[in-house]
């Protein structure tokens, strides 16, 4: 099994192609959204969805692939939202911290029944229903072949969770962390409104941050920037792209270096 951390190409630069059915990358870190887990629904959690999703981190811890999950809360919670309607910050992302919670308690129970044992490990201690954060219980857990999911964000409010995975990302030394969307990667426009909007191959950390490209926010960016953390933006919906993205393919856009290059 190729080992974790930085394991090939990393910040430096795309790498050599590897052989079929190769692992790029050990160790990864998975960025769901909480809308993700809508699927077909308006509100809450669509199992058909989850299952879908439990299969392709089944298929990808197949490979060898050591796996860590942070899901938000938006299909339930917003703290943002909330905080625009007049209701105190800290309150409402608190809230939001136990929608992601719910999440992370939904995806276990679909994993687990793909056949891969799970750990949800909580930023905010609740010990009847998840393990208390702890990096080396996290870290061990990876090593023994089992996923973990980390919900309730850093535990702290006005923190966004993509900054929680770019956080938990770093801290088990994951070698890419994934970001999963609705659509192929990174575009100049919204491709939902543009219909000639062009998409990116590979960007740089510091374009994403001075063209302010609504992939992540600054603070997520900056942390792996400063880590030399690849981010690949990539489709949730297609079935194979995350053991494509273990394997080192070409999907979605790749976040690394300084400076990225053209729409591709």
């Amino acid at each position: 099994m190729t080992e974790p951390g930085r394991v090939v190409g990393g910040d430096e630069g795309p790498a050599a192609a590897p052989a079929p059915g190769a692992v790029r990358y050990g160790r990864i870190l998975l960025k769901l959204s909480g809308e993700a887990l809508l699927g077909e629904r308006q509100y809450g959690v669509d199992p058909a969805f989850c299952a879908f999703i439990a299969k392709q981190v089944a298929e990808v811890r197949a490979m060898g692939v050591e796996v860590g999950i942070v899901v938000g809360g938006g299909n339930i919670f917003r703290g943002m939202a909330a905080a625009a309607r007049g209701m105190d910050r800290a309150t409402g992302d608190y809230i939001g911290m136990l929608a992601t919670v719910m999440n992370g308690l939904a995806l276990q129970d679909a994993i687990e029944r793909a056949g891969i044992p799970v750990r949800v490990m909580s930023a905010i201690a609740m010990n009847e229903i998840a393990e208390p954060y702890i990096r080396r219980r996290a870290v061990r857990h990876l090593e023994k072949g089992r996923v973990v999911v980390f919900v309730a964000g850093t535990g702290n409010p006005y923190f966004t969770t993509d900054t929680a995975a770019a956080l938990r990302a770093v801290e088990i030394d994951a070698a890419v962390l994934l970001k999963a969307t609705k659509v192929d990667g990174v575009y100049d426009a919204d491709p939902m409104q543009v219909p000639t909007a062009t998409r990116y191959e590979r960007l740089g950390y510091l374009d994403v941050l001075r063209d302010q490209l609504k992939v992540l926010d600054a603070a997520a960016v900056s942390l792996c920037q400063e880590n030399h953390l690849p981010i690949v933006v990539f489709d949730l919906n297609q079935p194979e792209n995350i053991t494509r993205v273990a394997r080192g393919e070409p999907v979605g856009t790749l976040i690394a270096g300084e400076t990225g290059g053209m729409p591709g």
